[in-house]
């Protein structure tokens, strides 16, 4: 292990002297020595034997059982015994202080910190301010200083309690110790670390003890054992840990082991009634919710993609490198539409009976849509190959979410949760990722609030937003000021629980999926020029949903075939709903070569296939009435205009300043690099194309994507007329729309690399 060369943290103790040098103890010697530390390592231990083993496996550097002894001159020391005998430890300690350096720090290592402040506040009459309480979230079944493990803590979690009288540099030493140990430090207040523990590693704990305590006394406990799969070998190891400490921790945090055991056991009656009373629908809501939940949450935490876990893709940072040329030629059909994906799961759980959902988008912000759902208590099965089976629970079936709803990147998933959730009879809260918490909502929220909702929001109208439930919402005619799709469905929503009609106007037209969807699960919309309204009081009937392919994920294939000579490329089954083929009109006014085959309809939506080959493309100026149609089309536009011949000039294009990133500045910086010609306005730009076929249209560079997917899938598409490699940074979010993007890019012939790096 070279620990040094891959955390850039070191510690700087003089004399550290660790008092317990059980397994804990004995792997933190081990890690500060695999990363440098360059001071005395002293320890303390009753156990003779332990302090000449942990000498000659060269972790200490002495030892005794003598507190006062060792603690001569020590900078910093580590209570590392038992929580039920850290008083008697304390107290000794408190008399051996005056031997210690002036400046010495004291922490420890206690899973229960509440016992341990207590016992603290006996010893020294308050918790001293040299004093940092802490808990590394590492362990293993094995005990002693001869388990010690360099990398125990690596890539684990240590919370610091400190108290608020806290020394700053006390806990800055104490944070140096275990981040050069290779450990993600945190902060946590006392009560809170005692809650979340109690039910994350205590109780877990528990109940392995009690499941091999119960199987080992049965008669056929042999044969139990001798057959027992993987599964209960995984589980039960933890039940091999050591005894007396899980009895110590068992006994000091007793309140909050309890309050988890009373809610797991509730849990555990519901489940035995199901099993009792044949419910199917209960146990699959609990079963799914629970295995989505594991890798769900698993990925929250370690801020990687949900999605990805699923297809096997590179996690933490990503980049692309794509190389200049290629081909584009192929048949090909892109994800399911993103916006119909959310859409069919909100009100297929909403509608009565079960939802049969064909062609759903298997991406980040579709599945942080159907595990928001599981979490109001919506058995839901899937999603497998694009299948999806929602068993709806009715217009107010829908039960309170233990949390906040983590919505990640999703902007449309957000504003129309928060209609639907204004019309429940519970308090909600709506949040997401770093992106999305930059993005406005005062446009949803503020309309909602004069249909009598209670909505709070962070400064500026940004997320989070905190619904509060029980409203009476009235029907209102709300004349929206921007072209939305995503208002305009957040007010439709909310209408289904609001009495009288609701009315929405437009100012020009946006993509009208809610209402077609609305209309396909029984629930009449009703449509008269620019306003559309509905009756609020109404219910959903369960149907069958077939997704068309997303058009925005095809019109990075559409561009491609367009800008690349000798091109064709066909893309199947694409919704072309009339609100959404903005990308289509603005391709073939600059002269694409684009047809459209095999026009049908599907559950209420157009769908056909797509082909388009290679023509030269020229610069236009792109009618005001197409920009909402194409809104979310723009990044790769961009790149069809820079290599049209003449100028492409965008107005009336505002909504692209506040996607996931400021599009517009976000391409033109792009743009800039690969050295294209253009111009930024307020509300759009104009490119000047290269529009010669028989050179490249501009040269290579380094691109940072801002995270908007979007933008890494238009610059990708632009190496097929680059001269030199195009390398693009912060590609993680492709998964969120995309999931399968690479995989199609290179099987028409382009040359993209994923290059990735954990953070």
């Amino acid at each position: 292990m070279h620990l040094s060369a891959d955390k850039p943290f070191s510690c700087t103790e003089q004399r550290l002297v660790i008092i317990g040098l059980g397994l804990i103890g004995g792997s933190l010697a081990a890690a500060l020595r695999a990363s440098g530390f360059k001071g005395v390592i002293a320890a303390c231990d009753p156990n003779q034997d332990e302090i000449a083993r942990g000498i000659e496996m060269g972790l200490i550097d002495e030892g005794s059982e003598d507190i006062a002894a060792q603690l001569v001159d020590a900078s910093m020391v580590v209570l590392a015994v038992p929580v039920l005998a850290m008083e008697p430890v304390m107290t000794a300690l408190a008399k051996a202080l005056p031997c210690a350096a002036s400046h010495v720090v004291l922490t420890d290592v206690g899973s229960t910190k509440a016992t341990i402040r207590a016992c603290a506040v006996r010893v020294f009459g308050a918790v001293p301010s040299n004093m940092v309480l802490g808990h590394p979230i590492a362990g293993s079944e094995k005990s002693g200083v001869a388990a010690a493990n360099p990398e125990l803590y690596v890539h684990h979690r240590v919370i610091l309690t400190p108290e608020s009288n806290v020394d700053p540099n006390a806990l800055t030493r104490v944070r140096a110790l275990w981040q050069a140990c290779g450990a993600d430090v945190l902060e946590m207040d006392v009560e809170r670390h005692d809650q979340v523990l109690a039910r994350t590693s205590h109780l877990p704990h528990l109940l392995a003890f009690s499941l091999v305590d119960t199987l080992a006394r049965q008669d056929e406990r042999l044969e139990i054992f001798r057959y027992a799969a993987g599964g209960f070998r995984d589980f039960t190891r933890i039940a091999g840990s050591d005894p007396v400490m899980w009895r110590d921790i068992f006994i000091a945090n007793r309140h909050a082991v309890l309050a988890s055991l009373d809610d797991f056991e509730a849990g555990l009656a519901r489940l035995r009634q199901a099993v009792e009373s044949g419910d199917s629908d209960a146990l699959i809501a609990t079963f799914d919710r629970a295995s989505h939940a594991r890798h769900y949450f698993d990925t929250l935490l370690n801020k990687t993609s949900y999605q990805a876990e699923y297809n096997m893709q590179p996690q933490g940072k990503v980049t692309y490198r794509v190389h200049p040329g290629g081909q584009a030629k192929g048949r090909l059909r892109v994800p399911g539409d993103k916006s119909m994906s959310h859409r069919s799961i909100m009100l297929g759980a909403l509608a009565e009976g079960i939802t049969e959902v064909k062609g759903f988008l298997e991406g980040e912000d579709s599945l942080a849509t159907l595990q928001a759902f599981r979490e109001m208590g919506v058995a839901i099965e899937g999603p497998h190959q694009g299948r999806v089976t929602i068993h709806g629970v009715g217009m107010q079936g829908l039960k309170a979410p233990a949390g906040p709803l983590y919505v990640g990147n999703s902007g449309t998933a957000m504003r129309l949760f928060a209609g639907l959730l204004a019309g429940q009879a519970f308090d909600s809260e709506l949040t997401g990722d770093e992106s999305l918490t930059k993005r406005p909502m005062a446009r949803v929220a503020d309309p909602l609030r004069l249909m009598g909702a209670t909505i709070e929001t962070a400064e500026g109208g940004r997320p989070p937003l905190k619904i509060k439930g029980g409203a009476a919402l009235k029907g209102v005619f709300y004349d929206m000021p921007m072209a939305s799709a995503q208002v305009k469905s957040c007010l439709l929503l909310a209408g289904l629980y609001a009495q009288g009609e609701t009315r929405v106007r437009e100012p020009a037209p946006t993509r009208d999926h809610t209402e077609r969807m609305l209309n396909g699960f029984g629930y009449a919309v009703s449509r008269e020029g620019d306003t559309c309204w509905l009756q609020g009081g109404g219910k959903l009937t369960a149907g069958p949903i077939d997704v068309p392919s997303d058009i925005s994920s095809a019109t990075f294939f559409l561009v491609a075939a367009a800008i690349t000579p000798n091109a064709d490329i066909t893309l199947e089954h694409v919704g072309i709903n009339p609100t959404r083929i903005g990308v289509i009109n603005i391709l073939t006014l600059m002269g694409a070569d684009l047809t459209l085959e095999n026009e049908r309809e599907v559950g209420g939506e157009p769908v056909a296939d797509i082909r388009i080959r290679y023509a030269p493309l020229k610069g236009i100026e792109i009618p005001v009435d197409q920009v909402p149609l194409a809104i979310d089309e723009f990044p790769a536009l961009f790149i069809a205009a820079a290599n049209a011949s003449g100028t492409t000039r965008l107005r009336g294009a505002d909504e692209l300043r506040v996607k996931e990133s400021d599009r517009i500045q976000a391409m033109a910086d792009g743009l800039a690099v690969l050295g294209v010609e253009h111009t930024v306005v307020d509300d759009g730009i104009d490119i000047v194309g290269s529009g010669n076929s028989d050179t490249p249209s501009y040269g290579g560079g380094r691109i940072d994507s801002l995270g908007d997917h979007r933008i890494a899938m238009a610059f990708a598409i632009a190496s097929l007329r680059a001269s030199e490699d195009i390398i693009i940074e912060d590609c993680a979010n492709v998964a969120t729309s995309f999931p399968s993007f690479v995989d199609l890019a290179n099987k028409i012939g382009m040359h993209v690399k994923v290059e990735s790096g954990h953070d």
